[in-house]
């Protein structure tokens, strides 16, 4: 039996101080006591609920069955609107790229995948990123803030709306934007609760994902959460020296102690866990890399996501060649892995994550 270590505070810290705060911040009992709160009946949140997931309006006033003083009240104490269109990128293979403008004018990006079984959306946690892994374009500039619940939340409803000219709705969520989501814990798992919820936009637990570099405290915190959502972790190497390079958290928290987190985990849910393995020529691609990491995780249930890295210009890894990248997942599959080569999606628009706010927004990311 694994015991977790001592509980350590979670921080709630860069949040934006609007003086309007976003709607969508608001979950359905939030919003069922801000109505008693303004001395209305509890049932008046349901009809906000309603209107704002249901009915996905754009104006407070569009909530023609809410007393006019109601209507003028949210206008008055929060923003329905919180996100601006700068940039919608469409791949030929259906892929939708957005670059969304916050209230305060930092830039954000969104990710809309189109699959056989359904529509999946990408979603960003955090303006920058604090985390600094040396391959990705989220790192660029560092960390601006984190977002509140409703940036997130909105993220979601926006791609929606562009969904409902088709017919179609968002069936899956995979929190792998931009940002550590466990940096900013408190604001994502309200975003969770409120994307899950049965009068909300519904998207079952077992179609969300969270993904992780590893902030092990936050992972005995998620594994305590007595939730069905899926729980994805950013490995790319299993050699403390190699990660390290690849991924500076792990001097922090390193490859054993991840590991220990990670049987906590499996432990108290019983669920199985994803790697994500980003293949890097030279670096972590080889057949020896394959077996090390086969030894790292033969004792947990788990699916390894095999990654070819996207070229990100202002890095500079190499891709792994095709030969490389078939006999690493062989190998796995040797090893008795149970391994998968994720399908590509987006290489004719700015893919890789962080890319566009990059090239779009040079003020934020330094470049």
């Amino acid at each position: 039996m694994i015991q977790r270590p001592p509980k350590k505070p979670i921080k709630n810290n860069r949040q934006p101080d609007f003086d309007q705060p976003s709607i969508y911040s608001l979950s359905l009992s939030d919003l069922e006591d801000l109505a008693i709160q303004w001395g209305e009946d509890k049932y008046r949140g349901a009809q906000i609920f309603e209107w704002l997931y249901t009915h996905r309006v754009d104006s407070f006033q569009d909530m023609m069955n809410l007393p006019k003083s109601m209507r003028e009240a949210l206008d008055a104490s929060y923003s329905i609107d919180p996100l601006e269109t700068v940039v919608k990128q469409e791949s030929k293979d259906g892929t939708m790229k957005f670059l969304f403008r916050l209230r305060d004018g930092y830039t954000i990006e969104t990710v809309l995948m189109r699959h056989d079984y359904g529509n999946s959306v990408c979603v960003t946690t955090q303006v920058g990123c604090q985390i600094g892994c040396s391959f990705c374009a989220s790192t660029l500039g560092g960390l601006k803030r984190n977002l509140e619940a409703g940036e997130i939340v909105s993220q979601i409803v926006q791609i929606q709306k562009v969904l409902d000219d088709r017919d179609e709705r968002v069936s899956s969520v995979v929190i792998m934007g931009i940002g550590e989501p466990f940096e900013n814990y408190v604001q994502m798992m309200q975003f969770l609760r409120i994307i899950n919820h049965d009068d909300g936009l519904n998207i079952g637990a077992r179609h969300i994902t969270v993904s992780t570099s590893g902030i092990v405290p936050r992972i005995y915190d998620f594994a305590d959460e007595d939730i069905q959502i899926n729980f994805a972790v950013s490995l790319h190497a299993a050699d403390n020296d190699i990660r390290t390079r690849l991924m500076p958290i792990n001097r922090a928290y390193d490859i054993d102690k991840l590991m220990e987190s990670l049987k906590y985990y499996q432990q108290q849910t019983n669920r199985r866990i994803t790697f994500e393995y980003g293949l890097f020529g030279g670096v972590n691609d080889q057949p020896e890399h394959a077996r090390e990491l086969s030894e790292l995780i033969k004792d947990l249930k788990c699916h390894v996501n095999l990654i070819p890295v996207n070229h990100v210009p202002e890095r500079n890894y190499v891709r792994t060649s095709r030969d490389d990248i078939f006999s690493f997942l062989e190998t796995l599959n040797e090893c008795g892995v149970n391994a998968t080569l994720r399908r590509e999606q987006g290489t004719d628009i700015d893919a890789a994550c962080g890319q566009l706010r990059a090239k779009e927004s040079k003020q934020e990311t330094g470049e």
